[in-house]
């Protein structure tokens, strides 16, 4: 026989040799059980046994909630909501850059930053000539407009749809220091008061700004109905908030004396209609 084939019956005779497995009572040397095993045996069951443990462990990680307590994976709760917290971080960045753009065209205006366009009116008519213009009525128009009045003389919406008229009531008590003067560019009242005298909002509203500026102060913007804006300055403090919905009569802030251009207590009022300031006293009595 060549020296393979010992190998080979040697290794086989290794692998299949029986051995007697007994189990005794150490005192009494009594036999307990006992059972036949060979190395082949104990190499598959060993094999079985551990192939059995991986595959159960990689059940256990991947589908069920165990996983989570391994470092390296995360919760899919957490993962859910981290998501959403995205989305939600992403409108509200949107609806920040749309609303900083609105309160920088509303200080523009306050400040009178907005710039004026000027042009020659007589370059749009000069063109015109008054013989080239019809002002006969078109029949089509004529109907049209007759219909059109028609149907409103008989509306029953005409007096539900009209609006009433706005009153604004004293934003404070106290005696004014300086009143509205446009040539001097003061497009205010200035009212005197002593320190944190509450200040009240003029009319139903919404706040528009609440801030902080080194001239001013703590300053509050409330926006009315009609295109109406009324402005307090020189606050010692401010009770709301941007987006409050305010009513008339509500205190929205404190007098104070705040930013470098105040003098002493007193409240800084601003009316402005349609983005131009105008009299308070002409819509407000302060007395």
């Amino acid at each position: 026989m060549s020296k393979k084939k010992i190998n080979k019956n040697k290794i086989k005779e290794k692998l299949t040799f029986k051995y007697r497995f007994v189990v005794l009572n150490e005192d009494t040397f009594e036999e307990r059980f006992s059972f036949k095993l060979n190395r082949l045996n104990v190499m598959i069951l060993t094999t079985l046994f551990s192939i059995i443990l991986i595959g159960l462990t990689i059940f256990l990680i991947a589908f069920t909630p165990l996983k989570e307590y391994i470092p390296g994976y995360s919760s899919s709760a957490l993962k859910k909501e981290a998501t959403n917290l995205v989305y939600k971080v992403d409108s509200l960045q949107q609806e920040i850059i749309v609303n900083d753009a609105y309160i920088q065209h509303i200080q523009k205006v306050l400040t009178g930053e907005v710039e004026n366009i000027t042009f020659n009116k007589d370059s749009i008519v000069q063109k015109l000539h008054i013989e080239d213009v019809n002002f006969k009525p078109n029949p089509i128009d004529s109907v049209f407009r007759e219909e059109i009045e028609r149907q409103d003389r008989y509306s029953v919406f005409e007096k539900a749809t009209k609006k009433t008229d706005l009153v604004f009531f004293a934003p404070i008590t106290g005696k004014i220091t300086a009143s509205y003067n446009s040539k001097e560019k003061h497009y205010a009242v200035d009212i005197a008061v002593e320190k944190d005298t509450p200040v009240k909002a003029v009319a139903d509203g919404t706040v528009i700004f609440t801030g902080f500026t080194a001239d001013t102060g703590f300053v509050i913007i409330v926006e009315h109905a009609k295109g109406f804006l009324s402005v307090y300055k020189h606050n010692a403090s401010i009770h709301k908030e941007q987006g409050d919905i305010v009513k008339s009569g509500e205190a929205i802030a404190n007098a104070g004396s705040t930013g470098e251009l105040s003098t002493g207590p007193h409240l800084h009022f601003e009316l402005w209609n349609d983005g131009f300031p105008v009299d308070p006293q002409k819509y407000i009595d302060f007395k």
